[in-house]
């Protein structure tokens, strides 16, 4: 495998999974403040307040709020080019649209961007990772109003002149495709409706009510938002590049028969595409009107936006990639999970304890299919497995069965590029262990690094390098030639 020598390898972390630190210099809720914690057997729950006597994992997480420096020390030992993070909104304005900026906050991310540049790590920062601030979803509904389209650019603008040559690489908003499913009008748009706002609800599991007609509306306000921010940051620094962060769930038909075919082509399109076509090429595709009509969605667009969009094309396709799912017509087959949503069980694949199906072959197909359609950069910013890791009796943690996935989805990513994709980089999910975003576990572990913190609130905290740490470093070493 050939990889190239600027490859951006390292790993990736959320500030809502991982930071902690609520309320803590200034920092204001989000939306992830008020979800409380959950497992497989027991799903997430949101209440439109905090109360006293409740877990909510998002309060500490792992701590990182506290441990950055001993964190990024690891990443540093690891041979990290590049750490993929985020940074919380409501760290920076408290309220979303507060008048001054916090200066505690940009501090904190200040000190931390400077430990990266001490061990040569370049940051990549997602702008918003599910994790508005709860006061623009109580008085905006978020995305919903377009008056919040100014308040991210103005916050944007804040952070990308305060880290300007610290930061050069951006992403806009997570897994952005997310807004058009069941979730996604809470996590990534930021849309609650009024009668959610008086119980609880499941999340993910489709309790918390949603209205297509304004999850659609809320995502054209993100496009805008996205490519305005995309042209604002070229503006600050030329040196900069943003980039779109699709969760690309990668679709098969379950059969060969037309019908399956021709549904999978239909949710690959919505599921898959259509963001990424909004944002690579700046402008609806014609499949997406015909969607809509025929779905009775019907946007407010302003007459500026489609020259907005235009002019504010990302610079490189991010994605995150966990498995495929099987496509059919047919309503008696098994089903299997997956990354928020499932779909029906490939035969041919072995799955995670979760029910995720591992396909590094997959991952091969789709840089191969994003690269033919897009001619732009592609980074793979999200690639992992969850698992219940343990710590043996000799005090380590023995995680084979995570170097095997790591593995065959880097020689993926190797056989992509010797066949012509531009693959920029890969950043492992995740960098050390931290809150599932599904579920609200910490059993459900995904890290390099492994964190004493449990789904019951104890743990002191204590970070252990994996085996696959030390794997990850000789593959690192390398560039991805040594993977044994």
């Amino acid at each position: 495998m050939i990889f190239p020598e600027d490859f951006l390898w390292g790993g990736a972390t959320a500030a809502n999974q991982c930071e902690g630190g609520f309320q803590e210099g200034g920092k204001g809720i989000t939306i992830q403040d008020l979800v409380k914690g959950g497992s497989r057997n027991s799903p997430r729950m949101f209440k439109s307040r905090i109360e006293a006597d409740q877990f909510y994992p998002s309060h500490q997480a792992v701590d990182f709020y506290n441990h950055y420096k001993e964190d990024i020390k690891y990443f540093g030992e690891m041979g990290f080019r590049c750490y993929r993070m985020s940074i919380s909104w409501a760290r920076i304005f408290p309220n979303g649209d507060d008048i001054q900026p916090n200066e505690e906050g940009l501090k904190f991310y200040d000190d931390i961007f400077n430990e990266c540049r001490k061990y040569k790590i370049e940051p990549m920062v997602t702008l918003s990772h599910f994790d508005m601030p709860w006061s623009l979803t109580v008085r905006k509904n978020g995305f919903l109003s377009r008056d919040t389209i100014n308040d991210f650019v103005r916050y944007t603008e804040c952070v990308m002149n305060y880290y300007k040559g610290k930061v050069r690489y951006w992403l806009t908003f997570n897994e952005i495709n997310f807004g058009i499913l069941e979730m996604g009008a809470y996590n990534s748009l930021g849309i609650v409706q009024p009668e959610d706002m008086e119980n609880d609800y499941f999340i993910p599991k489709s309790r918390l009510k949603r209205n297509r007609q304004q999850q659609f509306q809320a995502l054209h306000h993100q496009f805008i938002a996205s490519a305005m921010v995309t042209r604002l940051a070229h503006e600050i620094d030329p040196q900069n590049k943003v980039g779109c962060m699709i969760s690309h769930i990668t679709q098969y038909p379950l059969t060969c028969h037309p019908q399956d075919i021709l549904e999978t082509q239909k949710k690959d399109r919505i599921l898959n595409k259509f963001c990424g076509d909004v944002m690579v090429w700046g402008s609806y595709p014609k499949y997406m009107e015909t969607y809509m009509c025929d779905n009775q969605i019907e946007i407010e667009k302003q007459p500026e936006d489609a020259e907005i969009l235009k002019n504010g094309c990302v610079d490189y396709y991010a994605f995150s990639y966990y498995m495929t799912n099987c496509s059919t017509i047919r309503t008696d087959v098994e089903q299997v999970n997956g990354n928020l949503m499932g779909g029906a069980r490939n035969p041919y694949l072995k799955a995670s304890e979760w029910g995720w199906q591992i396909d590094p072959s997959g991952l091969q197909y789709t840089l191969n299919n994003l690269w033919d359609r897009y001619h732009i950069p592609l980074m793979i910013v999200e690639n992992g497995l969850g698992a219940p890791d343990v710590i043996s009796p000799d005090g380590k943690i023995h995680d084979d069965y995570r170097i095997n996935y790591l593995t065959d989805h880097i020689k993926a990513i190797g056989a992509s590029i010797s066949e012509g994709a531009d693959v920029m980089g890969y950043t492992v999910w995740s960098a050390l262990d931290l809150i599932s975003a599904g579920t609200g576990e910490m059993y459900k572990r995904y890290g390099l690094v492994y964190v004493d913190r449990h789904d019951d609130g104890t743990g002191d905290f204590r970070r252990i390098p994996k085996d696959s740490f030390y794997w990850y470093k000789k593959c690192i070493e390398s560039n991805g030639g040594n993977l044994e």
